[in-house]
């Protein structure tokens, strides 16, 4: 199939609709067959449970096009799973897991001459979300919901060069202990999106969130995980029952160990330690892994390797491994390239 005429090695991180997505409607216990359509508007009552409680969960992964010319996603059983537990969590039901990633594939397969060609650095976005979309107002969950499925292409999270940015500590709480930090809930984000403009308004570019008990241990930032490497370059990932399980940091925990023979530390960080390390980096979905080079600690900077002028070695190498791997220019571990059939 042809592809879109599209400038693809600018496009943008930014929303752009393509041909279908998929639509399935959960009512009287149970989820319909569902089905793709062009229609790309959404009507829901005004007293949704997704207006009045925030009950909603999503997901994001990407469709790529390999050296060899195949299109693939990265994983996306585990998106399936991780999308799962959410539901379950939000009291949500949750959709079969199969049927799942057979939806993946109909909307990617549907939108085919979106996936960007290789070389460009752009990938098809994959947004799967799900919503109360029955009438509530006592405080329960939605007696109805619809899962949806809409693709959009995307530009490389970075503009030109990988450079690192300049975080710095929030003061405020990402997450509550046994609340919802560990599962990809739309409330998480809402509540993350005044602590980051206030870092953008006072120059910086993320925020570091301590753990809200005892403000003394790293968690992650408002969308992404940490991975730290040491002087000696061991990589450290901050473990807590109130991150959420990144994807991106599980598979780049297993390239560190298996494919470049870093010793991997999964494991409490505590905030005093944050100084002795040598590279720091935000991993997700959508820029695979940030370097950062400079950290504020109200008003105390912390410099990793050469701070903002060039990315930290290992991080770099780890983003050039995962990066590889999805593009085919690497050999896969089993189950981590998932081919969709056009």
């Amino acid at each position: 199939m042809k592809k879109q005429d599209l400038d693809w090695s600018n496009l943008g991180f930014n929303y752009r609709p393509t041909h279908k997505r998929f639509v399935s409607n959960w009512k009287d216990g149970a989820w319909d067959e569902g089905c793709l359509t062009e229609n790309d508007t959404v009507t829901i009552s005004e007293s949704a449970g997704v207006l009045q409680y925030s009950q909603s969960c999503f997901e994001g992964l990407k469709a790529y096009t390999t050296v060899d010319g195949r299109i693939v996603t990265f994983r996306p059983d585990l998106n399936a799973e991780r999308m799962y537990n959410t539901c379950i969590r939000l009291e949500m039901p949750p959709y079969p897991k199969d049927k799942w990633v057979e939806a993946v594939e109909k909307v990617v397969a549907a939108n085919e001459d979106f996936v960007p060609p290789y070389g460009t650095g752009a990938s098809l976005y994959i947004r799967p979300f799900m919503f109360g979309s029955a009438p509530v107002i006592g405080v329960k969950p939605s007696k109805e919901y619809q899962f949806r499925i809409f693709t959009t292409p995307v530009g490389s999270y970075f503009a030109g060069p990988i450079k690192p940015i300049y975080i710095t500590v929030s003061d405020f709480d990402r997450a509550a202990p046994n609340g919802t930090g560990h599962v990809k809930a739309g409330l998480n984000y809402a509540m993350s999106l005044h602590p980051l403009m206030e870092a953008h308004r006072a120059g910086f570019d993320e925020n570091m969130f301590l753990d809200s008990k005892t403000r003394t241990k790293v968690e992650e930032t408002g969308g992404a995980n940490f991975l730290f490497v040491t002087k000696d370059g061991t990589v450290v990932t901050p473990k807590s029952p109130s991150i959420l399980p990144s994807i991106t940091r599980r598979s780049l925990i297993y390239v560190a160990e298996h494919y470049l023979g870093l010793k991997v530390e999964e494991r409490e960080v505590f905030f005093e330690e944050v100084p002795d390390f040598a590279e720091c980096g935000l991993c997700g979905t959508a820029a695979v892994i940030s370097p950062v080079g400079q950290l504020n600690d109200h008003g105390k900077t912390i410099v990793f390797g050469k701070g903002l002028e060039e990315p930290g070695p290992t991080i770099l190498k780890l983003r050039e491994t995962l990066t590889g791997i999805q593009m085919g220019e690497i050999e896969a571990p089993e189950g981590w390239i998932h081919e969709i059939k056009c």
